[in-house]
C-alpha cells in the first residue's frame, strides 16, 4: 500500500517512495506551474483585462472624492503651510528665500499661483490667519497636492495590476492608501509630501514597467521604461532628500539584475562581457546621469527666479549675497580703517562681542579653576560694552595713523573701549568647554608687554584672496589667535548668573568650523558725513552656477541636521507602523473643530501585521530548505522573494534610515513606507488566500513522467489571470472584502480629524483616543 499523498517535497538526498513513480528531476519541479502556462493558451492573451479597468476608474474616482472633498476648509492657514506657502509667495515675488528642501515642489506651488495670477503679497506668517480676508487663492494651492495624491491611489493599483497580481491584491493594496486618513490629510494641505509620495511610487511603477521588458532590451519601450524611471526618481529627491531612499530601493533591484545578467547559466543564455557592458552604461545613463542633470535643472531654475535679495540672504556669503539685486548688505558695507570703533556679530547666534568689569569666578561648578581675568561673553543686544578698536600689530607714527585700511590676514589688536583692556586668549580652559581656551582681556602694559602675542589675532576673511579689504557686512571672518590657532567661537547655553546669563566666548581649536563665523556690524565711531558712508551704485556681481549649488548644498545639509530641538508633535520612528501618536495641524475652540495628523489605525496595523508574516514566511521557508522539505514551488517561491521581497525592501530602505537621525521627525516621514507596506500586504493576502501547494505538487509529478527539458527561450512573463486560472478566487475575495470593510469602518470612525469638520463632543473626541493620541478638546 502506497504512503499518502503529501504536499511538501523532499530535497537532497531523499529518495522517492511511491510506488510505480521515479523522483522529478530538480529544475522540472522548480516549474511546477508551466503546465498552467499552458493551460492559459485556451484564454486569449489579447484579454482586455475589463475587470481591471473597471477597478481603475473606481479606485480612481474614489480618490479624487476623498481628495478633494471640503477642500476649501479650513480657510485658514494651517499647520506648514506657514512655510511651503510663504515660499511660494517668495517665488512669485522673485526674494530670495532658504530652505532645507530642494525646490522641485516649492516650484509647483509658485506655479500654480502664477497660473491663477497671484502676486505672493500674502506671506502665510501665522497659523490661522484668514486667507477669505487676504483673497489668497489658497484652494489652487491645495488643489495641486491633492491632485497628486488622487493619483497616488491609482499609480498603487497600477503597480500591482503591472506586476501580475490579482485584482483582490491590487484593491487591498491601493484600499490602503485610499482610505488611510493620513494620506488623506497630507494631500488635502500646501505640503511637500504627496508631491514626494507620488513620484516615489511613480518610480516603483515605471521600474516595474522597465523590468518586464528586460527580455526586450534597447527597444524604444526598452529606453522609454528605463528613461522614466530615473526621471521620476529625480522627482523624488528633487523634492526632499529622503529621496535618496527611493534610488536605493530601485538600485537594489538594479545591482541584483545586473549580477544575474552576468551568470554564464542564465536560462536566456550567457551575455557576451560586450553586451553587459550596453546594459550597465544604459542604466548608469538612465538611473544616475539623466536624473542629477534634470535635478540640477531645478535648481537653476531656482536661482533664475530668486534674483533680489529677501530673507534667505544671511544664510549665504557675501559672494553669493553680492549676485542679489537691492542686497543691504553689498549697499551698506563700508571699508573699515585702523582706529575704528567697531562691533563683532557671530554669524549664526547674531550675539556681540562683548566684556565688562567683571570677572571670572576662581572655581567653576565642576571644581576647575579659572585665570579670574575679566569677562568677555556675548551679548544679544547693542550696547556701549560691544565697541572694539581695532589696531595694528605695529603702532603708526603718530603723523600717518589715520586712513590705513585693515585688510585680510592682518594681525590686529583689539582694544575694549569702555575698560580700556586688550582682548586675549591663553591656555585656560574655558567655562563650559575643558579643551577649548578662555577669552579675557589684560591692560596696555601687559598687553604691549609681557603678553604681546597672547593679545595678536589674525583676520581671516571667508573666501577672500589676497589683501582683500576689511568690510562691514560683507566680510564674513575667523578670529584666529595667532600663538595659538583657535578661532573665537560662541553657541547658545548661556553662562551661569556670574556672567549674568550671557554667551560663553572661547578659543575653539577646530578652527575649520563654520560656525567660527563673524561679522562687523558697525562702526559706531565713523561720522555720519564720512565719505566712506556715502552709498555708490554697486553693479550685480555674477558666480558659476555650480559654486552657487554647491555652497546651497552645504548651508541645506548644516542646517537640515541642525534641526534638533524639542517639538511637541515630534516623534520616533518606531512609534511610526504602530500609529502611537500623530501631529495637532489646526483648532478651532468656539466650534471644537479640529485636524489631527493620523493614520488610519486599523489599516496601518493590518500592514505592520503583515510585514512581521511576511518576514515569518521568509524566515520559515528559508528554515525548511534547510532541512530539506520544499513546501513552495519554484515560480511562487520566486515571485514572494522578487516582487513581494522587492516591495518590502521598498518599505525597509524607506524607513530604517530614519532610526539613524538625530533632527526632528514626524509622522509624515513614514508615508513612503506606508506605501510600500500596502504593496506588500495586497501581495501577501494573494500568496495565503490563492496558493494551491496540492495542485503544484501534481503538476510536478506529471512533468516528472512527460519528462519535459528545460528550454533556453525567455519566460513568458504571464498576467494574474493566466496564472490563477482554475483556481477559486473566492477566498481571496471574501479576505479582500473584510480587510476592506474594516479599514473603511476605521477610516470613517477619524473623518472628523481628517477633515477638520464637523465638531466633536467631549465623549466623542475621547472615543477617538484609542491609544491615548494628544486629542484638543477632550474635556
Amino acid at each position: 500500500m502506497s504512503s499518502p499523498e503529501t504536499n511538501f517535497r523532499q530535497r537532497g538526498g531523499q529518495k522517492g517512495k511511491r510506488s510505480g513513480t521515479s523522483p522529478a528531476p530538480a529544475p522540472i519541479q522548480d516549474k511546477v506551474l508551466d503546465q498552467l502556462v499552458a493551460t492559459q493558451e485556451k484564454v486569449k492573451s489579447s484579454t482586455s483585462e475589463w475587470d481591471y479597468k473597471l477597478g481603475l476608474a473606481i479606485i480612481t474616482g474614489l480618490a479624487f472624492l476623498t481628495r478633494f472633498w471640503g477642500i476649501n476648509h479650513p480657510d485658514q492657514v494651517v499647520f506648514d503651510e506657514v512655510h511651503f506657502g510663504k515660499f511660494a509667495s517668495y517665488y512669485l515675488e522673485r526674494t530670495y528665500f532658504f530652505d532645507v528642501h530642494p525646490p522641485f515642489g516649492k516650484l509647483l506651488f509658485a506655479f500654480m499661483g502664477w497660473l491663477v495670477g497671484y502676486d505672493g503679497r500674502f506671506h502665510f506668517e501665522n497659523i490661522g490667519d484668514s486667507y477669505v480676508s487676504n483673497n489668497v487663492p489658497y484652494v489652487a494651492y491645495r488643489a495641486l497636492p491633492a491632485m497628486l495624491g488622487s493619483l497616488t491611489v491609482p499609480t498603487v493599483f497600477m503597480i500591482m495590476w503591472e506586476s501580475g497580481y490579482s485584482l483582490p491584491a491590487a484593491v487591498v493594496a491601493s484600499g490602503l492608501v485610499l482610505f488611510d486618513n493620513a494620506h488623506i490629510g497630507q494631500t488635502r494641505l500646501i505640503l511637500l509630501d504627496a508631491t514626494l509620495v507620488f513620484a516615489m511610487s511613480l518610480s516603483v511603477l515605471c521600474y516595474v514597467r522597465f523590468y518586464k521588458l528586460r527580455y526586450a532590451p534597447f527597444g524604444r519601450k526598452w529606453w522609454k521604461w528605463l528613461l522614466l524611471t530615473g526621471v521620476s526618481m529625480s522627482c523624488v529627491i528633487s523634492t526632499k532628500y529622503v529621496g535618496v531612499f527611493t534610488f536605493f530601493s530601485i538600485g537594489c533591484a538594479v545591482v541584483i539584475d545586473l549580477w544575474d545578467l552576468l551568470n554564464v547559466n542564465r536560462r536566456q543564455g550567457a551575455l557576451s562581457m560586450a553586451n553587459f557592458g550596453k546594459h550597465f552604461a544604459a542604466r548608469v545613463f538612465g538611473l544616475i546621469i539623466v536624473p542629477f542633470f534634470f535635478y540640477l535643472f531645478w535648481f537653476q531654475v531656482h536661482f533664475t527666479i530668486l534674483h533680489r535679495s529677501g530673507p534667505g540672504d544671511d544664510f549665504m556669503t557675501p559672494e553669493f549675497q553680492a549676485t542679489l539685486s537691492d542686497n543691504l548688505m553689498t549697499m551698506s558695507s563700508i571699508p573699515i580703517d585702523y582706529h575704528d570703533s567697531i562691533t563683532l556679530r557671530h554669524k549664526e547666534t547674531k550675539t556681540y562681542l562683548h566684556s565688562h568689569l567683571d570677572k571670572y569666578p576662581l572655581r567653576y561648578d565642576d571644581g576647575r579653576v579659572s585665570s579670574q581675568g575679566q569677562q568677555v561673553t556675548g551679548y544679544p543686544y547693542n550696547d556701549t560694552n560691544n565697541h572694539w578698536e581695532v589696531l595694528p600689530m605695529n603702532p603708526f607714527s603718530d603723523d600717518d595713523a589715520s586712513d590705513h585700511r585693515v585688510k585680510n590676514g592682518d594681525l590686529v589688536k583689539l582694544r575694549h573701549l569702555v575698560t580700556d583692556t586688550y582682548l586675549l586668549t591663553h591656555d585656560v580652559a574655558s567655562p563650559y568647554y575643558p579643551t577649548n581656551q578662555e577669552f579675557t582681556t589684560v591692560s596696555e602694559e601687559d598687553a604691549y608687554g609681557p603678553r604681546f602675542n597672547d593679545s595678536l589675532f589674525e583676520l581671516r576673511i571667508e573666501q577672500a584672496k589676497g589683501k582683500t579689504d576689511f568690510q562691514t557686512l560683507s566680510s564674513h571672518f575667523k578670529l584666529v589667535h595667532f600663538p595659538t590657532r583657535v578661532a573665537m567661537w560662541t553657541h547658545t547655553t548661556p553662562l551661569p548668573e556670574w556672567a549674568f546669563k550671557q554667551a560663553e566666548i572661547n578659543g575653539n581649536k577646530n578652527v575649520q568650523q563654520s560656525s567660527n563665523v563673524w561679522y562687523v556690524d558697525e562702526i559706531p565711531s565713523l561720522p555720519e558725513d564720512s565719505p566712506r558712508r556715502q552709498k555708490e551704485s554697486k553693479k550685480v556681481k555674477t558666480m558659476p552656477f555650480l559654486k552657487k549649488y554647491l555652497e546651497l548644498q552645504r548651508s541645506m545639509f548644516y542646517h537640515n541636521n541642525a534641526l534638533t530641538s524639542s517639538h511637541p508633535y515630534a516623534s520616533h520612528p518606531f512609534q511610526w507602523p504602530f500609529l502611537l501618536r500623530g501631529v495637532s495641524f489646526w483648532t478651532q475652540a468656539d466650534t471644537r473643530r479640529q485636524i489631527y495628523f493620523l493614520g488610519n489605525p486599523v489599516g496601518w496595523w493590518i500592514a505592520s501585521s503583515v510585514l512581521a508574516i511576511f518576514a515569518g514566511i521568509i524566515g520559515a521557508d528559508q528554515l525548511s530548505l534547510r532541512r530539506g522539505v520544499d513546501a513552495l514551488d519554484g515560480r511562487t517561491r520566486k515571485r514572494l522573494y522578487n516582487s513581494t521581497g522587492f516591495f518590502f525592501l521598498t518599505w525597509a530602505a524607506h524607513y530604517l534610515p530614519f532610526y539613524l537621525m538625530g533632527r526632528q521627525l514626524f509622522l509624515h516621514h513614514y508615508l513612503p513606507s506606508h506605501l510600500a507596506s500596502s504593496l506588500v500586504t495586497g501581495a501577501l493576502v494573494e500568496f495565503v488566500f490563492s496558493i494551491d501547494a496540492a495542485e503544484a505538487a501534481d503538476i510536478a509529478k506529471e512533468e516528472a513522467k512527460s519528462g519535459k527539458k528545460k528550454s533556453n527561450a525567455p519566460e513568458k512573463r504571464i498576467t494574474a489571470r493566466e496564472r490563477l486560472a482554475g483556481q477559486s478566487l473566492l477566498p481571496l475575495w471574501a479576505a479582500t472584502g473584510a480587510l476592506m470593510a474594516l479599514v473603511i469602518g476605521g477610516w470613517y470612525f477619524f473623518l472628523p480629524l481628517t477633515y477638520g469638520k464637523p465638531g466633536l463632543t467631549v465623549d466623542q473626541v475621547k472615543a477617538r483616543k484609542w491609544l491615548g493620541y494628544d486629542l484638543h478638546f477632550a474635556k
